[in-house]
């Protein structure tokens, strides 16, 4: 496993996403799920850096593992802003036009659908995301 903590600003989610691309590409991830999992990455790593803390800034730690197979990223996002369970957001109705849809959401469901597993826990006052992609 490796684990780093990043500042919550939006900007990191480059550095956060070169974290766990690093690791990727070393194990010779595809670039469409690598690309899949950049996407999660920015997504979740924005949400949280927006609205975890507002209007303070805290650190998202993010720990990444691949499974003994090297073929399983398993990725958590641990953050101690305001409590937020994604899962429970309702997921935006996508067959409605964009002008009649309601802001926001489009990312979390976008997560959803291109991961394999997505899970929250909020324990000992930290959100804690984990994200799991295969390929």
């Amino acid at each position: 496993m490796i684990e780093k903590k990043f500042e919550g600003i939006a900007s990191n989610f480059e550095m956060a996403q070169a974290f766990v691309d690093e690791l990727l590409v070393s194990h010779g991830c595809p670039k469409n799920v690598k690309f899949e999992i950049d996407l999660a990455i920015e997504e979740i790593f924005v949400n949280i850096a927006d609205y975890a803390y507002t209007p303070d800034i805290g650190d998202v730690v993010m720990k990444a593992w691949l499974s003994e197979d090297g073929m399983k990223l398993t990725l958590i996002f641990e953050d101690s802003g305001t409590p937020f369970d994604p899962l429970k957001k309702p997921d935006p109705d996508i067959t409605l036009p964009a002008s009649e849809r309601q802001i926001g959401g489009l990312g979390i469901y976008l997560v959803k659908e291109t991961m394999d597993e997505m899970t929250y826990e909020y324990v000992d006052g930290k959100n804690q995301l984990t994200l799991v992609k295969g390929w």
